[in-house]
């Protein structure tokens, strides 16, 4: 199903709980705030609870950006119980034993929009499949595209793919958090979501590796072309619509991810293309570069279908230590001759 075959409106003031104080999660309790919702803001850290609480600010993760005084953070997971909607976006190597804590206190047909992107390490799942066995009762939706958490709680114009399998669900989500500056596109196609949302971290490191290396513009092109083909591929194959990669989640979120140092995955791999080593780009970061992480698991999952993936295969391969950037840029531009469309 297409999102223009539905229009989303919902008459209910649905209330807002987010899991995860980082950026991302703060700007997504400002939009819930500015359509009018209350919002109970879950944080692991007590100082970015205090903050929030004291002087409506996320001194640690999105410092200069005043909040809503409707926003109220708390460390205590049971202040989620009464949300109608929930987002969840701590990291999505954590998302397991967080979800875990948090099933006790999720009514059944709670709504859970999973705003963060990866591939779980070892069982090779998406984080739709993760909810799905921690809190079965759960609505499971996804929640990406292209959007930079600074922008999004300035009020700046932003657009995103709300992606769930029920028009009236996805309805009660766009009440809870959509406005003007805040525009989210439904789409029946979870699955594509979420590779959309995964795979581009990945490249995004690829193409920051570029820029470090000084490559030049037209190869960071020819990674974001390239690097939508590998996407594609993976998505078809695990059975998402192509539709859904063309769109906000996908090819846009790329796009975006790709092409700016505000990308913790772009900055990622800008600093390893300039010679630092994993450690050292990683060191002293409390903000969380999801494509670090998704890489293993990605070249697995390819792996595991037969999906020829070797941009991104490449990024594993260097965070892993296995070769260096520059030998891995060799091994890319030796790779033989083929038509575009394989």
């Amino acid at each position: 199903m297409k999102d223009s075959d539905v229009s989303i409106t919902a008459p209910e003031a649905p209330r807002v709980g987010v899991l995860g104080g980082g950026a991302w999660g703060t700007a997504l309790a400002q939009v819930a705030a500015a359509a009018g919702r209350p919002v109970t803001l879950w944080a692991y850290e007590p100082d970015v609870v205090a903050a929030i609480n004291e002087t409506h600010e996320n001194i640690t993760f999105l410092p200069g950006q005043m909040l809503s005084p409707a926003i109220t953070a708390t460390s205590d997971m049971a202040a989620l119980a009464e949300a109608d909607v929930i987002l969840a976006v701590v990291p999505a190597q954590h998302m397991r034993p967080v979800l875990a804590q948090l099933a006790p206190h999720v009514r059944p047909g709670t709504a859970v929009v999973l705003c963060s992107k990866g591939i779980e390490r070892g069982s090779l799942k998406l984080m739709g499949q993760v909810l799905a066995e921690e809190i079965p009762a759960a609505s499971v939706a996804v929640l990406s595209g292209p959007s930079f958490a600074k922008d999004v709680a300035a009020g700046l114009p932003t657009a995103v793919t709300l992606a769930c399998a029920d028009a009236a669900v996805g309805a009660r989500i766009v009440a809870a958090i959509g406005v003007a500056h805040f525009r989210p596109y439904w789409v029946d196609d979870v699955i594509g979501a979420e590779i959309g949302g995964s795979v581009k971290n990945v490249l995004a490191i690829a193409c920051g590796m570029a820029e470090g290396r000084g490559l030049g513009e037209s190869a960071r092109a020819a990674l974001i072309t390239r690097g939508f083909a590998e996407m594609r591929r993976l998505g078809v194959a695990m059975g998402a619509q192509p539709a859904t990669l063309a769109g906000l989640c996908g090819l846009g979120d790329l796009v975006l991810t790709c092409s700016s140092r505000s990308s913790r995955n772009f900055a990622l791999g800008h600093a390893l293309g300039q010679g630092q080593t994993v450690a050292e780009a990683l060191a002293g970061k409390r903000s969380v570069a999801e494509g670090a992480g998704t890489a293993p698991a990605l070249a697995q999952l390819a792996a595991q279908l037969g999906v020829d993936m070797p941009i991104c295969a490449a990024v594993d391969a260097i965070l892993s230590g296995r070769v260096g950037v520059g030998d891995a840029i060799g091994v890319l531009l030796a790779r033989p001759f083929r038509a575009e469309s394989d």
